[in-house]
């Protein structure tokens, strides 16, 4: 099995000097962080790194990343390079970069030594899959060049990009930090190779600290957020026969990706189209009313809050809306509030009623 990798390395291999090798040359975003992430485990805390294309220096490695033209696990080689490589993540369509291998094979190891759970449990079956889909494969793809969206069926709908993003991608992050062609180089080749070395450390480190954040994010915020967001989802026909109003009652959590999740699980076409929950978790507290965005990345509503209350706050709001305590809307209409429980509760009924 792929998450077993991690266990098929002896015990005595720990602290054993073990080696990590990759190329060297231009580094890229998915073997600096397969390297980040082989160093959280224990077996390779203190391991040196080979940046190489040498055949003979690579086969004293432990293990490869990236290079080396093969993919065999039981002998530690994660390269995707090969033409006949054509591995996936399971239940997932995006070719493998060797981050998305390292993370296939080793993740669950490093999400259970977060979690301190045993690798087989759900908790860390889900945030495995759910760290894939959120981090690693945008590198698998940005490294095997596959678009977001099929570039044909763009050009089709005559859709153009409004700017460019590039500059924010992990991978142009990382590209950033590779040695500029003027920069210096020092004449002697042991030199340059430990001068390009430190870049490519510094680089790892980088996105490395970008998934750690992601995946403490996952295991401190979104996993404990999974029931709260199970039993107000299993409360909402309480608050609107139609279940299109859900109360977060204590405080607000990370919802939406647990909301899209149970609706899926579910099957119905009763969708949420409002969420309501607490400024703060402190009594008499301020209340927000949100719209459910049609997808996790769209700025675009289910429904909307009604347009004539857009960009209305305080007495006006109050007006147009026939609920007294209004605090604001957005000129969007994606969020909202008002001054207690029940004055955004009735915006979410005229809102929906709208």
């Amino acid at each position: 099995m792929a998450e077993s990798a991690a266990k098929r390395i002896k015990t005595s291999e720990v602290g054993s000097g073990i080696k990590i090798g990759t190329h060297n040359g231009h580094f890229h975003a998915d073997e600096a962080l397969a390297v980040y992430m082989l160093r959280l485990l224990p077996t390779y805390a203190n391991s040196s790194l080979v940046r190489t294309r040498d055949p003979s220096l690579l086969e004293t490695c432990h293990t490869v990343v990236d290079v080396g033209g093969e993919y065999d696990p039981a002998r530690n080689r994660y390269d995707h390079h090969q033409r006949t490589f054509e591995t996936t993540f399971p239940g997932r369509s995006t070719k493998l970069s060797s981050a998305g291998l390292v993370y296939m094979h080793f993740g669950k190891a490093i999400i259970s030594q977060q979690l301190q759970k045993p690798e087989d449990s759900e908790e860390v079956g889900l945030l495995w899959n759910k760290l894939y889909e959120s981090f690693i494969e945008a590198l698998d793809a940005h490294d095997n060049g596959i678009s977001s969206y099929d570039p044909d069926a763009l050009k089709q709908a005559g859709i153009e990009k409004r700017f460019s993003d590039g500059g924010f991608t992990l991978g142009a992050m990382v590209g950033r930090l590779n040695p500029n062609w003027n920069d210096p180089t020092p004449e002697d080749p042991v030199e340059a190779q430990a001068a390009e070395d430190k870049k490519f450390e510094k680089a790892s480190t980088r996105i490395g600290e970008e998934f750690s954040l992601d995946l403490e994010y996952h295991a401190n915020a979104w996993l404990p957020a999974r029931a709260i967001v199970q039993e107000a989802y299993s409360k909402r026909l309480q608050f609107d026969p139609q279940g299109r109003i859900m109360v977060l009652e204590g405080q607000a959590v990370p919802w939406k990706d647990h909301l899209y999740t149970l609706e899926e699980q579910e099957g119905s076409d009763k969708k949420v189209l409002y969420v309501l929950y607490p400024e703060k978790p402190v009594p008499g507290a301020k209340w927000r009313i949100q719209a459910v965005p049609v997808s996790k990345d769209s700025f675009e509503s289910r429904k909307a809050l009604p347009e004539p209350w857009r960009g209305a706050r305080d007495e006006q709001l109050d007006e147009v809306s026939g609920v007294p305590g209004g605090v604001f809307v957005h000129a969007s209409g994606f969020i909202g509030g008002n001054k207690t429980f029940d004055g955004v509760k009735a915006l979410a009924e005229k809102a929906c009623a709208f």
